[in-house]
């Protein structure tokens, strides 16, 4: 473990970033921020739903490593014969309102929770509504080996019905070998918290993951800084990186105040080259509106900064299988965000 890069918590047991961040909102700033959300005279969602490519069981268990992307960060891993899930929230709704209109974009996912198969490791990044939902989380307990999550969000885990130990809390810099797969915490530039009270309670993280053959990178949420040259150096390089790219504000009174926990789409592709990464695999879009930009926006100024850098990346259909055998892939053909038309929710 590496003691300098571990996590701080100042005298109030709150969880701190190595690079100050401004997010502590009050009432009166949710307010004013939910009212900007709804005048914005931008797409935030798509015209239709997008499209999925449904998950065949054949598919799953013809034995080969692979990816799918499920929309937003949740993608399930098959890796040295083992299954893993990232940030699996695979609800219709981001969001502690049950009424609220925020729907998913795919409206439906590529395979139901109940025809998943065995689950050996869910590898959570943080507490948020859009990684940790409870429904999903109750419903995959019972198919799932270990939890893997940064401090303090066990508690999250174990509400819901989970044994504590099928539960493993990890630190930044700790690292865990579960089933043949190493899995270490790594930091990110974000915040917790599910409530007004509970802001930084818990910890937040991204996630090195390795076998013997592969080695990838997931950043979970969180601003750019040096923490990414860091994992690069001391776990790179990675065959892929999943890196956060949406949900950033770039007009309106909170632009300041989210641009340190949520990255732009350039701040994307040079964090992926900051981790020596090899194929980057945007996530932490297509799936909610959760901020002011177009729907497609990531996806658009991403593919663009990637071209005109030369780093390969790749943007799969919803449910769509990417084989790590095949990496490198070749060059992106299938612009598929492009075609969906707009609207102005």
């Amino acid at each position: 473990m590496d003691d300098w890069n571990r996590s701080r918590r100042d005298k109030n047991g709150k969880f701190q970033n190595e690079i100050p961040v401004i997010v502590k909102l009050r009432v009166g700033d949710i307010v004013s921020m939910l009212r900007e959300f709804l005048s914005a005279k931008t797409q935030r969602r798509p015209k239709q739903p997008l499209p999925i490519v449904p998950l065949q069981h054949g598919t799953l268990s013809d034995g080969k490593d692979k990816i799918f992307w499920f929309g937003h960060s949740a993608s399930l891993l098959q890796i040295g014969g083992k299954t893993i899930l990232l940030d699996p929230m695979l609800g219709k709704n981001p969001s502690p309102v049950p009424f609220s209109r925020n729907r998913r974009f795919s409206v439906k996912l590529p395979i139901t929770i109940e025809e998943l198969p065995p689950i050996d490791i869910v590898a959570l990044s943080h507490d948020h509504y859009d990684h940790l939902e409870s429904s999903s989380i109750r419903k995959l307990i019972p198919k799932v080996g270990t939890f893997l999550v940064p401090l303090g969000v066990g508690k999250q885990i174990r509400k819901r019905g989970a044994s504590p130990d099928t539960v493993i809390e990890l630190d930044w810099g700790e690292e865990r070998i579960v089933q043949g797969i190493r899995f270490t915490c790594t930091p990110a530039r974000h915040f917790s918290g599910r409530g007004l009270f509970d802001q930084d309670s818990t910890l937040w993280c991204s996630w090195v993951i390795k076998t013997e053959k592969r080695s990838l990178f997931y950043s979970g949420d969180g601003g750019y800084g040096p923490h990414f040259k860091r994992i690069g150096r001391q776990h790179g390089p990675f065959e892929l990186s999943f890196m956060e790219c949406g949900q950033y504000m770039e007009r309106g009174r909170y632009d300041k105040r989210w641009s340190g926990v949520h990255m732009l789409p350039e701040e994307t592709v040079q964090a992926h080259r900051d981790v020596r990464g090899g194929v980057l695999l945007p996530v932490h879009w297509g799936g909610f509106a959760l901020a002011l930009h177009d729907w497609n926006d990531p996806v658009r100024r991403l593919s663009a900064a990637a071209e005109e850098q030369s780093i390969p990346y790749h943007i799969p259909r919803i449910g769509e299988a990417v084989y790590l055998d095949q990496i490198p892939l070749s060059p992106q053909r299938d612009f598929w965000w492009q075609d969906m038309g707009r609207n102005t929710d």
